[in-house]
């Protein structure tokens, strides 16, 4: 598996396939590439995709400091540096959504496209999640947290059609100093003030019924990314991207194909 070098030294792990204009995939906090995997195949019908692994999960380096979705934007940045790539279409979703944001705020020249899915703005403007929902993901029964996440990915009726395995619930393999940075780098991010310095084309993307990730913050985004559109999904949750993918997928791919 190929990798880039950030600047203090940490590899870089990343996955290619597909061909067409490339097309940068970000994942979920605490979750590696493998998070794209149930949709991927239909991006790489129109796209040269690359994904990531962030320092700290999968083939990656999981060095024991302080992680930022800053320092997530510049460890993408080496990535398409290592593929000779000027310009990128970006696309991320939850805490990928939130290092795409410093990707195109702070690296205008190398965005193409932008969609923000199931994401927020961070800082005091963000709508977070209720109290009830931080309590049933911090249960100390270790069943009953991971049947809460489930339940805030997708809708009971996915579910029922679709046993598994989920690759949206974390890199299982991640040791726990990394999965408490992600949780501090997700947790500290802020960008509201860089959003208008967005030059994008962008696109907004969030489902109705997403309680992870409030759906109150897309018009947020929308709102303050200057040249950008939002869709909200009916009925979806927080893993819209594979329940709603029919639509969803439809509309990102229409989306990145505009000229």
């Amino acid at each position: 598996m190929p990798h880039a070098v950030a600047s203090d030294g940490t590899r870089i792990a990343y996955q290619v396939s597909g061909g067409g204009p490339p097309l940068l995939l970000l994942a979920g906090q605490a979750n590696n590439h493998h998070w794209w995997d149930r949709v991927r195949a239909d991006f790489d019908t129109h796209f040269r995709t690359i994904t990531v692994d962030y320092r700290g999960t999968g083939a990656s380096d999981k060095p024991e400091t302080d992680y930022s979705t800053v320092l997530f934007a510049d460890d993408v940045i080496c990535v398409l540096d290592s593929l000779d790539l000027e310009r990128a279409h970006v696309y991320g979703t939850s805490m990928g959504g939130r290092v795409a944001q410093w990707v195109a705020a702070r690296h205008p020249e190398r965005v193409r496209a932008l969609i923000l899915g199931c994401t927020s703005p961070g800082g005091t403007h963000a709508v977070e999640r209720s109290r009830e929902v931080r309590a049933s993901l911090a249960q100390s029964d270790p069943g009953r947290s991971r049947h809460a996440l489930l339940e805030l990915m997708y809708t009971r009726e996915w579910l029922g059609r679709n046993p598994g395995p989920y690759n949206t619930l974390g890199d299982p393999d991640m040791p726990a100093h990394a999965k408490l940075a992600h949780l501090r780098a997700s947790n500290g991010h802020d960008a509201w003030d860089a959003l208008p310095s967005i030059s994008a084309p962008t696109l907004v993307l969030h489902g109705t019924d997403d309680l992870l990730s409030s759906v109150e913050n897309a018009p947020l985004l929308a709102e303050r990314i200057p040249n950008s559109r939002m869709l909200l999904l009916p009925g979806a949750r927080h893993a819209y991207f594979e329940e709603a993918h029919a639509v969803a997928g439809a509309a990102a791919i229409g989306f990145l194909a505009e000229p």
